[in-house]
């Protein structure tokens, strides 16, 4: 079949790279044309494992197309499926103006029969406007259905092609049947949902997800002060079948594009329907709370750190990405440059990203971009661990000890290996460990 995608932001390129592979014919459309031209040659705007090639084989076999005009992308598809953005605005409400935009441009050349699937996150009862805009345009039948996505930075590609489940909202047959037969080489469960169940899916499997980090950052908070260590507590609570051992990260707390964003329009929405009190409006505030006291706690353990030299291990959100959006490092470096501290930092894919986002630091030397790990920890006075790379933990420490002098280790993900770093010599600081 014939299968548009409009957006080619993360989403959107993974969901055309994938559908591609499985011999359609996919055009991916965006609106910028720069974008679209790096795309044609296979140059991903992001990091993401195994997406380039991807990209590549599929483009060589002619079966993935990019283009920035809706026309040839649009005509004669069998489905469209919209990935554009939908920001928070600063209320917390989903900012919907692009799906809006996205459905009235593509209502222009839509066919009769097409399946429209709409894969942006949007709250529950969009529909009907999206339904409005695009009769507005066309007047011909077509069929509406949500399509969300369960995607991790980091594996989306791994997670398209093997996913837990397949979620499609949808109220017609022929809606449900053409996108189950899409998605049938995935050999996954396919759930036919209410378009309005489908959508809420998605804000709850993320909402949940980032209370479980809430949750055990609040719980870490409580061992620093009783004694105990988180990581036991882990240990002992996910043997709990109801419980279980997975998805426990203590640290900073969450960022990414899709936690924050979509725990405060969950939120909104709640208040929206008449829940003032609400349990994701607790757990955004204690969030985004969560980034000042840590540092601060930080900052009076090392005994400030003004005339220090301070290394940051990892500037993205999170490992095997280079998305700096709600990351730690964008709260800390303007806070420790400020506390008047010798500012260096290294990551290994969000370095170039970096360079812009620090643009103005980096010009006023407050900042140093290292080009290794050894480079940026050598002479540290403080090495602040912020992402979990696998380079980052398996690095030998003991090459950049300086016996002459004091040196803290601040793990803020519990992955590195306390004793053997006391033995080393450094002062080590976990989040909420005692060991």
């Amino acid at each position: 079949m014939k299968i548009a995608v409009i957006g080619t932001g993360f989403v959107g390129v993974v969901t055309a790279a994938v559908y591609a592979s499985f011999g359609h014919q996919v055009f991916g459309l965006d609106i910028d044309q720069k974008k679209i031209d790096k795309l044609k040659k296979s140059q991903v705007p992001f990091y993401e494992p195994n997406l380039q090639e991807l990209l590549e084989e599929t483009q060589t076999k002619q079966q993935l197309h990019f283009t920035s005009v809706y026309k040839e992308a649009i005509t004669d598809a069998n489905l469209v499926v919209i990935a554009v953005g939908t920001p928070s605005r600063p209320d917390g409400s989903v900012n919907l103006d692009y799906l809006y935009a996205a459905c009235e441009s593509a209502a222009k050349y839509l066919s009769s029969g097409v399946v429209v699937a709409i894969k942006s996150t949007v709250p529950p009862g969009v529909f009907t406007q999206v339904e409005t805009k695009i009769k507005s345009v066309f007047s011909q039948d077509f069929e509406l259905a949500s399509l969300p996505e369960f995607l991790k930075e980091g594996s989306a590609v791994h997670d398209t092609l093997h996913p837990d489940r397949v979620v499609i909202g949808a109220s017609s047959d022929a809606a449900f049947t053409l996108l189950e037969t899409l998605h049938a080489p995935l050999k996954a469960p396919v759930l036919k949902l209410k378009p309005e169940s489908a959508q809420m899916a998605k804000y709850a499997a993320n909402a949940y997800l980032a209370t479980r980090i809430t949750f055990i950052n609040q719980i870490a908070d409580l061992c620093q002060k009783a004694g105990a260590d988180v990581e036991e507590v882990i240990k002992a609570i996910g043997l709990d079948q109801r419980i279980g051992s997975h998805y426990w990260y203590p640290g900073l707390g969450y960022g990414g594009s899709c936690f924050p964003k979509d725990v405060k329009e969950l939120a909104h929405f709640a208040v929206s329907v008449g829940f003032d009190s609400n349990l994701f409006t607790m757990v955004d505030q204690l969030n985004s709370s969560r980034l000042d006291q840590l540092y601060l706690d930080f900052k009076n353990l090392v005994g400030g750190f003004a005339g220090k030299t301070v290394a940051l291990f990892g500037l993205a959100f999170k490992p095997q990405t280079d998305d700096m959006r709600e990351a730690p490092s964008l709260a800390f470096v303007p806070k420790l440059i400020a506390d008047g501290a010798r500012l260096k930092a290294f990551d290994p894919q969000a370095n170039a990203q970096a360079k812009h986002i620090f643009a103005d630091e980096l010009t006023q030397k407050q900042l140093q971009l290292g080009d290794s790990l050894f480079e940026t920890a050598t002479n540290a006075d403080v090495i602040i661990l912020l992402t979990e790379w696998p380079e980052f933990i398996s690095f030998d420490y003991a090459q950049i000890r300086q016996k002459s002098k004091p040196q803290w280790i601040i793990d803020t993900r519990n992955r590195l290996d306390a004793q053997k770093l006391r033995q080393l010599g450094f002062s080590y600081q976990g989040i909420g460990r005692t060991l």
